[in-house]
């Protein structure tokens, strides 16, 4: 029997889409190199005619979109999820060009589901969807004239993702047990509400301080009994306390 292709653990996450267009155009991108895997995260009109004219027969693709109120709930499940953006930003996470990018995921894909997230059409990701991913990625472009299409974008990474399938790194044993997006997000939750308590961190002046910790943490890849660990030392400084 053969083992599943990585490039189905590959989710293609579009948020807040406004041209149903686009999204037709992302599903066709799709279907041409391999992957299924389609999440909207409130897109303006979806189901729409434009969508399914534009996926010129990727149709399954787009009949199998699933439709997230949230990037959270779009990232559910993932071990690795890549904001694919331009901009360049303070306090950023690991930035890879998308050759490098595509690998870095599909490692990851061979033993969970991975996110590939790409913003709006005007205005790109913002900063707190970009925080909530591990990586950025970077498509290599003319400097005098960077912006790309939604759905040429989409296409160039699906593109680098299939032509990364036959390099493919192996990875050490210990990627089966990296922890999931959701089991992350709660240990930032718990993080911040156990500084909030005693004292470190002012609610009504945060600064920029979970985002330095996002940015820490998003370096070490944690595993499941690491992020169990660290909650666990949380719950016993909130015992003392």
């Amino acid at each position: 029997m053969n083992s599943p292709c990585p490039l189905d653990n590959v989710r293609v996450v579009l948020s807040h889409p406004s041209h149903p267009g686009n999204i037709g155009a992302a599903a066709r991108a799709m279907k041409t190199m391999g992957l299924e895997s389609l999440y909207l995260v409130n897109p303006r009109s979806f189901p729409d005619k434009g969508a399914e004219t534009r996926a010129a027969g990727a149709w399954d693709v787009l009949n199998n979109t699933k439709v997230c109120a949230s990037l959270d709930e779009a990232l559910n499940g993932t071990a690795l999820a890549a904001a694919v953006t331009a901009r360049q930003r303070d306090l950023s996470h690991d930035v890879f060009d998308s050759h490098q990018g595509a690998r870095k995921l599909l490692n990851q894909a061979e033993q969970l589901p991975v996110a590939l997230v790409f913003g709006t059409e005007k205005s790109g990701l913002t900063t707190m969807e970009v925080s909530r991913c591990q990586i950025v990625v970077h498509i290599p472009t003319n400097p005098a004239y960077s912006s790309l299409n939604l759905a040429s974008a989409v296409q160039v990474m699906t593109y680098e993702l299939r032509m990364a399938l036959p390099k493919v790194e192996c990875f050490p044993q210990s990627f089966s047990a990296l922890a999931s997006f959701d089991e992350i997000e709660l240990f930032y939750c718990h993080l911040e509400q156990a500084m909030i308590s005693c004292g470190f961190l002012d609610p009504k002046n945060p600064k920029r301080l979970m985002r330095r910790i996002r940015r820490l943490f998003s370096r070490t890849r944690l595993e499941k009994k690491e992020v169990n660990i660290l909650r666990g030392i949380l719950n016993s400084f909130e015992k003392r306390t």
